[in-house]
């Protein structure tokens, strides 16, 4: 299926990503913009922006969406990866940080420790960052997402991905009642939190399904939400059900924001889950709390 016009991505600014990439290589660290081809990573890298990918760069689980590779064999965490990313931020004179993971089943806590060690060292470092956390579902680890909140995050955000019905095929190991049950904790213990989820679309979904997983992620009060056009990583991955026009990304937003109520509803076809995500200080500034 070819890509329509509307998916092209701006001319990447070769020596500003060549800048980040080293940085990042000279820290020994990942980004989920490397890991999972995104394809902002250009604009991301070009304005000094990069999401964190912390205890990879394998992955536990396998969804058939993603292009992060898959790896169960258990690994001890590496104490020193949240004070190299502590100075990154430093380097990148970053005004807000995405921390995110690769799903990690194999530790009792999900990895709840080592979002709190780099939180706690990017404070130490540079304590005007804010900071947003992208956690996996942890298996229901209540008690370790109580931890990693007390930590004090800006920001919550964690993926519901896709609707309910294709959760089998798209995300067999993620139980979308699970994903709603996070957001619900978090929210209801931690109100202050700005708390944020995405999914992508084009995977087999009706556009009524996308709008009834809005409703659910309003109901459990949920601010910010993104959605983005899947793009099948290789021929190996889910294959892309259809291209969703602009102006029904734009519906998307028009309904979440107007009638639903966010804060703030991403929607367009080269939108994931951490794009622009320094905008949300903007958003903090308007809805402080």
């Amino acid at each position: 299926m070819l890509k329509p016009n509307w998916l092209r991505v701006k001319a990447p600014q070769l020596e500003r990503i060549g800048e980040i990439s080293d940085l990042l290589s000279d820290l020994k660290l990942n980004t989920v913009c490397q890991e999972a081809s995104c394809p902002n990573i250009g604009e991301c890298f070009a304005s000094g922006t990069a999401t964190f990918l912390i205890m990879g760069p394998g992955c536990t689980r396998a969804c058939p969406y993603c292009d992060i590779d898959f790896d169960k064999t258990a690994r001890a965490l590496d104490p020193s990866e949240p004070y190299r990313l502590a100075e990154a931020v430093v380097r990148m004179k970053l005004h807000h940080v995405v921390i995110t993971s690769v799903n990690r089943d194999d530790l009792e806590d999900g990895g709840a420790s080592q979002f709190i060690d780099c939180i706690n060292e990017v404070r130490k470092r540079s304590d005007k960052t804010t900071i947003e956390l992208l956690i996996p579902d942890l298996c229901g680890n209540w008690d370790a997402l109580s931890k990693i909140m007390k930590a004090s995050p800006n920001v919550l955000n964690h993926n519901i991905e896709t609707v309910p019905r294709l959760y089998p095929r798209v995300r067999p190991q993620g139980r979308y009642a699970l994903s709603l049950e996070l957001l619900r904790r978090v929210k209801e213990s931690w109100p202050k939190v700005y708390t944020k989820s995405g999914l992508m679309v084009g995977l087999g979904e009706k556009d009524s399904e996308v709008t009834e997983v809005l409703s659910d992620l309003r109901l459990h009060k949920v601010d910010i939400v993104t959605i983005g056009q899947y793009l099948a990583p290789s021929a190996k991955h889910l294959p892309v059900d259809r291209f969703v026009r602009p102006d029904q990304f734009e519906n998307f937003r028009r309904d979440g924001e107007e009638k639903l109520g966010f804060l703030q509803v991403i929607s367009s076809p080269l939108t994931r889950s951490s794009y622009n995500a320094g905008e949300v200080r903007k958003l903090m500034e308007r809805f402080p709390r």
